[in-house]
């Protein structure tokens, strides 16, 4: 049984209040009836999320928080007091993140990136924003090419840093960076490549999206150019009309025409594309 993560247990007694719960190991936890989400008999198995409650008593919920123990979420403060920040992360008791955990002092209705992890002098779950300490740098289990879930960090003069798959550091570098992003998003990435000090680089693209897009964009490009800066196309021409003016798919011929007008290299009209 793990506290600060969900875990597989079976109901195995109850009574007006609830419900007790038990692992492999005969382990036991209670599940107070206002943090059930629904009706229970004995020898069920459910997933519940085991931490101290505001009574400070271990409890298990079968409600899920934002973010559980060892994971990195971006979260809002709810109030600042004399013990620290308490942050909103889903479940009716706040994540307290001490003051000797803030890497700058947090203020109430902020949001920041929190690292979930045990107080060792407690065992109770608090959050840090001191997050570099906990990104994993050694025998980094990524390949080239690789998809992975980002949660973006902070804009910094090289690119935007990102947490890779709640383990690893990583950066989408600026000339890789196509796309307005901010702070908490969350997204897929693909490693570009991974560093000697086991940071990551990444993009937004698969690995060679990038060059199809260059190419397919030079060939609109020249087709404009050399119909004066105007095709008689858009979004719902025929395929094969596409491909004789442009030879490119329809597909391909979309996702060109976005780009161009991402730049700002285009007008669509409601007769066709105008270069700008």
């Amino acid at each position: 049984m793990e506290i600060g993560k969900t875990n597989r247990l079976k109901v195995t007694r109850t009574d007006r209040s609830g419900f007790y719960l038990a692992d492999d190991e005969a382990n036991e936890v209670f599940l107070p009836n206002e943090y059930l989400s629904k009706k229970l008999e004995i020898d069920a198995e459910l997933d519940v999320f085991i931490y101290h409650d505001k009574s400070n008593k271990l409890v298990a919920t079968t409600f899920m928080p934002k973010v559980q123990l060892e994971e990195f979420a971006y979260l809002q403060v709810k109030e600042v007091n004399k013990i620290g920040a308490f942050i909103d992360w889903g479940l009716e008791k706040d994540l307290l993140v001490p003051f000797a955990f803030q890497h700058e002092k947090m203020e109430a209705n902020e949001f920041y990136i929190v690292y979930v992890l045990k107080d060792e002098r407690t065992n109770r779950l608090i959050g840090t924003t001191k997050i570099d300490h906990y990104f994993i740098d050694k025998d980094v289990a990524l390949e080239i090419g690789d998809e992975v879930d980002l949660l973006l960090m902070n804009k910094t003069d090289l690119g935007m840093k990102a947490i890779v798959n709640n383990r690893y550091s990583g950066l989408i570098f600026n000339s890789d960076l196509f796309k307005n992003v901010r702070t908490g998003d969350c997204l897929k990435g693909y490693v570009k490549q991974v560093r000697e000090d086991g940071k990551i680089d990444l993009l937004l693209e698969p690995l060679g999206y990038r060059n199809s897009i260059d190419i397919n964009t030079n060939m609109v490009l020249s087709a404009l150019k050399n119909n004066d800066g105007f095709l008689n196309l858009n979004d719902n021409s025929d395929p094969e009309l596409i491909k004789q003016q442009v030879g490119l798919s329809k597909k391909a011929f979309k996702r060109s025409l976005g780009h161009l007008y991402k730049l700002n290299r285009i007008e669509m009209t409601p007769t066709g594309v105008r270069l700008i």
